[in-house]
């Protein structure tokens, strides 16, 4: 159907076939007469010996994942025959599995025809590099396929690192050349209409089930192209689970879900890999379904599971330089939308001005994140950002702004054993003077570390009774179960 195999071809394929398989040695070494049997000290050298090769064995798994110069050379005698064979436009429109049939029975018939001599094992271990090649994106796929893996780091063909329960490790993982790297770049940034090359050789892109891409290309990056990938988990992460992680306390999840519930203005604020796209994730569960939600991303990665929800992304500029559309240009457009709540995911400029005036004008419940690493550093970000777009406004007018829009600060952290945990809910309560007055309803202290390292410690409650937002949760409905969690809370934390 895909190629210029015919029947003769095929035909052709069974004798080199069964002639390869005539080749290894063991039918010839069984033909040969049986050795004398061997004397005793003869044997004991014979047992002494056994071990080393099992030890040999054992090689780090580091080392493992390489193959050999002429693994590649063989591959890519196969590829450049499939490719001549096999007709990839077509390809593409098959379903994957039969896709990956189509291409064994060419591989086999490949493999025949040019008489190459390989085992089983290394025949099929050949057939799905190159349907991960052809199909997807190479030696990526087995680490995408891992739902185990946060982060995967491409430092060029050779080097490629993961991060797995918060460690960064090594892996054996290696691509051909820098060549071979760079395609797959490029296949998976032009899935979202972008492109990586030299003069364009930063991009922010994403995967289809959402997991945030950045690549960083020559010459820019001197040892190859540098990939990064923040992979999403399948099965998506709720506050009862981060429960059972330890990240936060009982008291304290049912706390965000009340926050989330009643539709208080929320920052999320961490530092870089602390899980704040994750706990925006949790908190959008508990919206309404009846609520219109605009999202307003870089590179689009929230998934939200209400059914009215209008997901926007950014737009680098284009190869003249013109056609960017920002953060800030989502966001002003986003007034004109009608939405109920404006979700950013992530504020890193100006726009945290529009978003301020979205919190402050009947978008009740809206939410984003900021880079910082506590919640009074997260406030002095927000004025800086607003400086940055160049508003000429007294400081206190900015602070005056910012109590008036913020309800809640949710800080997150990555500890250093590599474990996140929710460290602060706080409270914007007002200001006193030209300072900006808040209050922590929770807090993680840290109590000491474990035989393995693992750090200890305890969410507790500040024993304040009636939070700044009591009068919204009274407005919902939820005060009693505010007003349960704050008290099991003083009980006990967890």
């Amino acid at each position: 159907m895909f190629g210029r195999r015919g029947s003769g071809a095929a035909a052709a394929a069974k004798p080199p076939t069964s002639a390869a398989s005539a080749r290894p040695a063991p039918p010839a070494a069984a033909a040969a007469p049986p050795p004398p049997p061997p004397s005793p000290a003869a044997s004991a050298q014979v047992v002494a010996a056994v071990p080393k090769p099992q030890v040999q064995e054992k090689a780090p798994a580091k080392a493992q994942g390489r193959r050999s110069e002429e693994y590649y050379a063989t591959k890519a005698q196969i590829f450049n025959a499939l490719v001549e064979s096999i007709d990839l436009s077509q390809l593409s429109k098959l379903e994957r599995d039969d896709a990956r049939d189509e291409i064994r029975d060419v591989v086999n018939d490949i493999i025949a025809l040019k008489n190459i001599a390989m085992s089983i094992s290394a025949q099929e271990e050949l057939l799905e590099d190159i349907c991960n090649d052809v199909l997807g994106y190479g030696p990526l796929e087995p680490l995408l396929a891992r739902d185990d893996i946060a982060d995967i780091m491409v430092n060029g063909a050779d080097t490629v690192y993961i991060e797995t329960s918060g460690k960064v490790e090594e892996t054996g993982v290696h691509f051909r050349d820098n060549k071979q790297l760079m395609n797959i770049c490029q296949r998976i940034v032009s899935q979202v209409g972008r492109r990586v090359d030299e003069s364009s050789p930063i991009c922010d892109a994403r995967l289809p089930d959402g997991s945030r891409v950045n690549v960083i290309a020559p010459p820019l990056s001197l040892d190859g192209p540098a990939l990064t990938i923040r992979k999403f988990k399948k099965d998506k992460l709720t506050l009862q689970q981060l429960v059972n992680f330890k990240s936060i306390s009982p008291e304290g999840a049912e706390i965000l879900e009340i926050i989330g519930r009643v539709r208080c203005n929320t920052v999320i604020s961490g530092g870089t890999g602390s899980g704040k796209t994750t706990l925006l994730n949790c908190l959008t569960r508990y919206i309404d379904t009846d609520e219109r939600i605009i999202t307003c991303e870089d590179s689009a990665e929230l998934q939200l599971q209400q059914p009215h929800v209008v997901r926007l992304e950014t737009r680098p500029p284009n190869l003249e330089g013109e056609g960017e559309i920002t953060m800030r240009d989502l966001v002003k457009n986003c007034l004109r939308m009608r939405p109920e709540r404006i979700i950013v995911g992530e504020v890193r400029g100006p726009e945290v001005f529009d978003l301020l005036q979205a919190m402050n004008t009947g978008h009740d419940g809206s939410m984003g994140t900021i880079h910082s690493n506590s919640p009074r550093e997260c406030l002095k970000r927000m004025e800086a950002m607003i400086a940055m777009g160049g508003f000429s406004l007294p400081a206190r007018t900015v602070r005056e702004i910012i109590v008036g829009s913020v309800d809640v600060i949710v800080q997150a952290a990555r500890l250093r054993d590599g474990s996140r945990r929710i460290t602060h809910i706080t409270e914007v309560v007002g200001m006193e003077g030209d300072v900006i007055t808040t209050q922590d309803l929770f807090v993680y202290d840290i109590i000491g570390e474990d035989a393995q390292g693992k750090i200890i410690g305890k969410h507790r409650a500040n024993g304040i009774g009636r939070p700044a937002f009591w009068d919204r949760a009274r407005y919902y409905g939820e005060e009693e179960r505010l007003a349960k969690a704050l008290d099991a809370a003083e009980l006990g934390g967890a």
